[in-house]
């Protein structure tokens, strides 16, 4: 290219006097070249453009209609629940800020992946609107994702387990659970991390990866259940009758009436012993108020108990108390007659005196 500039400015390259400066006629015949340069391909280059447009609008219009489609979705599975708030049912297993949560995560990740996957397809197309070979490109891409996944595969699985815990609805907020590694209410309940607050106050960060079985104990009932222990002479038919009073009284206060989901069941006797016999009284409740059921059924059985004369009995058996003596020293032993030195028992030990000198 440059020999071709010299020789149409006249110059010889082996020539190597002082150069030529360049003539009129010279960058005359340049604009030219480019001029026609330009009108021979301005056509494919807007092509290229208007095609780059078009690409890129149709990818941003597509994306707000694919989020808003996703939100409305999001906020009518919202109506649906909040359809049932005005139920007992609806007021039992339907809460606020679960159902938050729960769509906002859901709505967070539908509209993520829609997002990756029309912006990367559109990224890709104009790419391939420059003419650029994308094969090493994908290569290259599908070598990095496999490595990324490998090096980061429990965060990966972090991420999809929550995904599939938040879809299936296992677990929310305001939930009991027992997650294996760690028990207790469900304060917040993320795509990667879990919080759960104790018993006694700590809060737990569970990764969702580690969670390999789940206990609810918030879904679909609880049972409650006592166990009175009595002694074995009492009148089983006096018992059955005070325990059927203690549960039909229960079922007519507030708020148990709401707790209790069915009647107070006396089950039997559920073991019989030499010194006292069990029996079983038990009660399907709402879920996670079993615990405040059971208290308070063993609050009234135990003043009902009081009440008829029976005996509540349990732990070690009562020691038999020792009656005491008339004679203060009938628990003493007798004195020893070595203990008197005139006795004859302290004579016939004492030492033998030596024998008188014979010499005097």
């Amino acid at each position: 290219m440059f020999l071709s500039v010299l020789s149409a400015a006249g110059t010889d390259p082996d020539d190597t006097s002082t150069p030529k400066p360049p003539t009129f006629e010279d960058a005359q015949e340049s604009a030219t070249n480019a001029a026609s340069w330009v009108e021979q391909n301005w056509s494919t280059w807007l092509g290229i453009g208007l095609r780059i447009v078009l690409i890129v609008t149709i990818a941003v219009v597509l994306r707000i209609l694919v989020r808003r489609a996703i939100t409305k979705l999001i906020d009518r599975m919202n109506r649906t629940a909040n359809a049932v708030d005005g139920t007992a049912l609806g007021g039992l297993l339907v809460n606020a800020e679960r159902r938050r949560q729960r769509s906002q995560a859901i709505g967070s990740v539908l509209r993520s992946v829609a997002s990756f996957v029309i912006l990367g397809t559109a990224a890709l197309m104009v790419l391939g609107a420059f003419e650029i070979n994308l094969a090493p490109l994908l290569a290259s891409a599908g070598v990095a994702g496999v490595a990324i996944g490998f090096g980061a595969r429990n965060l990966v699985t972090d991420f999809l387990s929550g995904v599939f815990m938040i879809l299936e609805d296992q677990y929310g907020v305001g939930d009991t659970i027992d997650a294996g590694v760690a028990s207790g209410e469900v304060i917040e309940v993320g795509l990667r991390v879990t919080k759960l607050r104790g018993d006694n106050g700590e809060i737990w960060y569970v990764r969702n990866g580690e969670v390999k079985r789940i206990g609810n104990l918030s879904q679909g009932w609880s049972t409650a259940g006592v166990d009175v222990t009595v002694r074995p002479d009492e009148d089983l038919d006096k018992v059955k009758a005070t325990l059927a009073d203690v549960g039909e009284a229960i079922a007519k206060d507030e708020p148990w009436n709401e707790r209790l989901w069915g009647p107070v069941e006396i089950l039997g006797l559920d073991s019989v012993l030499l010194d006292s016999m069990v029996v079983r009284v038990s009660a399907k409740t709402m879920p996670g108020k079993s615990l405040g059921v059971e208290r308070e059924l063993r609050w009234r059985i135990k003043r009902a108990f009081d009440e008829a004369g029976i005996r509540i009995v349990g732990g070690l058996p009562l020691q038999p108390e020792e009656t005491p003596s008339g004679d203060p020293t009938a628990a003493m032993a007798p004195p020893s007659a070595y203990a008197s030195t005139t006795s004859p028992q302290s004579l016939a030990t004492a030492p033998i005196a030596p024998p008188p000198n014979l010499s005097k």
